[in-house]
């Protein structure tokens, strides 16, 4: 009876072409995937940040924090709602469930503050909203600036007009931001003796300056030749201007802002200081776009900061802080290896078993082309290269095999009985049709049930559950076209089987026959079998029951990450000084190589980078605890 298997085996350019638009387009597929070093989660907080300079931690939260809770809390995908009220500002994340679109969330939950706006104080700024990541709500990389002439100020408003827009512009970047740092900014000092002798209030010069930064179109003159905009323009820009500003006038007398109070070019009130080996510095965060190839991002940053080393100031210095990717390179690097290791292994072996290069060619072919066949489903289902998916193919590469030696031994044990090598392939094609095919459905079944877990578990192992089905079921296709087609080819004749093939056969032989002997000793015993294996199944209960359970396995990263909670009235002065004692603690640390650190009134985060693996004696766990 014909077989479509026979159509390969007859027409062996079809098979050819076949598998190798299998190869080409995997080979392109895997390519072309974003490199990362876990799976991508739909995992996103919508943080809410309302300032109401002046009021204090308790007004805060009755009058902002409260109400804008009640009217977020009950937004569709919310999974919990989280609120932190200081001084002067609300801040509220609210965690939306996983896998929920961010992009609905945060239309609703806009339209929620809408309608609460009017029971939020007047003197309150408009609520900012804005969408993070809740799987890495910071930047991959942070790239520190440090000066010996040019103070915060100074340094954040060169950083602002030279290299900020030049990083954001470099590919898969999505967004530069400044952190630490002080804009430039025209600060009024006021008199208070001053004001109260001209009958002034603070409130009155603020409403000068109000007035005095006014743009506007007013209309447009045209002439024979050219038209001109109108413009009131109040804009003031220079100290003198300022200076000269009307504020009111009193019994016919002019006061001036000059009169009242003194002005200066000075900085922005600093909300955060951020410090590199205890010196103040400013740090530029790169946040790389959400599925672009993050270790991409990296060599594209290094290597303009490489460029823009050369024409810095001689003033300032600048070093990668913090590099994200960096535990992600030296991963992959290593995950790499040990598929290569494991694919050379799997060789040897079945070279050794089959006892012919040509023979063992058959299912050599068939590995790394079902690997690769398999980055076709991960593009098409929208996976990365990470952790997960490579750990999968290195799993793969053990069960990819398998088809392919059953067939070519197959066919190799038709020539064996006196056919010729295409009769072989055709009879031992057919024979293997069904068990290939309930092969590899059963392994696709056993491995796809792990993609539909819910929760964090399911999302994570979502990648490697499909990227192991996919890998087998190529595989499956790879056995029934290509593998007897090249059994056909490649097998010895009969009579004609090298000589480390005959050993091989004459070991399998004496294998097989004390293997017989074994069976029936075994049958003699079966009871006392039946016991031992019920003992093995119920010891499996408490080695579960007290074994270690965790996410992830806890792994050496070089970095401690350190964070202070202030109280809600501390100032930032305060909190400084209290990371200043924290990084001259962690820098007595034989294993410290720098520390770095972002200090707010309401606390701060840092971290401790350690120096090499080689270079240290204590990893970093063992130094957890005296950190």
């Amino acid at each position: 009876m014909r077989a479509f298997t026979d159509v390969f085996i007859k027409h062996p350019v079809l098979a050819a072409v076949a598998n190798l638009v299998i190869l080409l387009v995997g080979a392109r597929a895997l390519y072309t995937l974003p490199v990362q070093q876990f799976p991508s989660l739909e995992s996103s907080s919508i943080v809410i940040t309302t300032v109401y300079t002046g009021a204090s931690a308790e007004t805060v939260r009755g009058f902002l924090t409260t109400p804008i809770e009640r009217a977020v809390s009950s937004v569709s995908g919310v999974d919990y709602v989280e609120s932190t009220s200081r001084a002067g500002q609300s801040t509220i994340t609210v965690r939306l469930e996983l896998g929920h679109d961010s992009t609905d969330a945060l239309a609703e939950v806009t339209a929620r503050l809408q309608q609460v706006r009017a029971e939020l104080p007047a003197e309150a700024e408009p609520p900012v909203v804005e969408v993070q990541r809740a799987d890495r709500p910071y930047g991959t990389f942070y790239v520190g600036f440090t000066s010996t002439q040019r103070d915060t100020p100074a340094l954040t408003d060169w950083l602002t007009r030279t290299l900020q827009p030049q990083l954001a512009t470099l590919p898969g970047v999505q967004r530069v931001t400044l952190e630490g740092a002080r804009a430039l900014a025209m600060r009024v000092w006021m008199d208070p003796d001053q004001l109260a002798a001209r009958n002034l209030s603070p409130g009155d010069v603020h409403a000068a300056l109000q007035r005095n930064n006014y743009l506007a179109a007013v209309g447009q003159t045209k002439g024979d030749l050219v038209q001109v905009n109108l413009l009131a323009d109040t804009d003031l820009r220079a100290v003198e201007e300022f200076e000269q500003l009307i504020v009111a006038e009193r019994n016919g007398a002019i006061v001036r802002l000059s009169d009242v109070a003194r002005v200066e070019l000075g900085a922005e009130e600093a909300t955060m200081v951020a410090k590199y080996r205890g010196q103040p510095s400013v740090y530029l965060g790169i946040w790389p776009l959400p599925g672009s190839n993050e270790i991409e991002v990296a060599a594209h940053l290094r290597r303009e900061m490489a460029r823009i080393e050369a024409t810095l100031p001689d003033d300032i210095e600048m070093r990668l802080v913090w590099d994200g990717t960096m535990f992600m390179r030296d991963a992959l690097k290593e995950i790499t290896k040990t598929l290569g290791e494991t694919i050379l292994i799997v060789a040897l072996v079945v070279f050794l078993f089959l006892g012919s290069v040509r023979t063992a060619m058959v299912p050599l072919v068939a590995m790394p082309l079902s690997l690769i066949g398999a980055g076709i489903v991960m593009l098409a289902f929208g996976f990365s290269l990470n952790l997960l998916t490579i750990l999968a193919i290195v799993l793969a590469v053990g069960l990819v095999v398998d088809d392919a030696i059953v067939v070519v031994e197959n066919v190799e044990r038709h020539v064996r009985q006196g056919k010729t090598r295409i009769e072989a392939a055709l009879a031992g094609a057919r024979e293997l049709r069904g068990p290939v095919l309930a092969m590899t459905v059963t392994l696709a079944a056993v491995y796809t049930p792990i993609a539909f877990q819910g929760g964090l578990t399911g999302a994570l192992f979502l990648e490697f559950a499909i990227t192991l089905a996919a890998a087998v079921i190529v595989s499956g296709f790879v056995a029934l076209t290509l593998s007897p087609v090249m059994s056909s080819r490649f097998v010895h004749e009969h009579g004609r089987q090298a000589r480390l093939t005959i050993l091989v056969n004459r070991a399998f032989d004496t294998i097989r026959a004390r293997y017989e002997k074994l069976l029936d000793a075994a049958l003699g015993m079966r009871w006392a079998i039946v016991v031992v294996a019920l003992l093995v199944t119920l010891a499996a209960w408490p080695l579960y029951t007290y074994s270690r359970q965790e996410l992830a396995p806890v792994e050496d990263q070089s970095h401690i990450s350190l964070f202070l909670e202030a109280a809600p009235d501390a100032t930032l002065a305060a909190v400084d000084r209290a990371s200043e004692r924290v990084a001259d603690a962690v820098g007595e640390f034989p294993e410290t190589d720098f520390m770095w650190s972002l200090t707010a009134p309401w606390g701060g985060f840092g971290g401790m980078v350690t120096k090499n693996w080689l270079e240290r004696e204590r990893s970093t766990q063992e130094m957890f605890g005296d950190v």
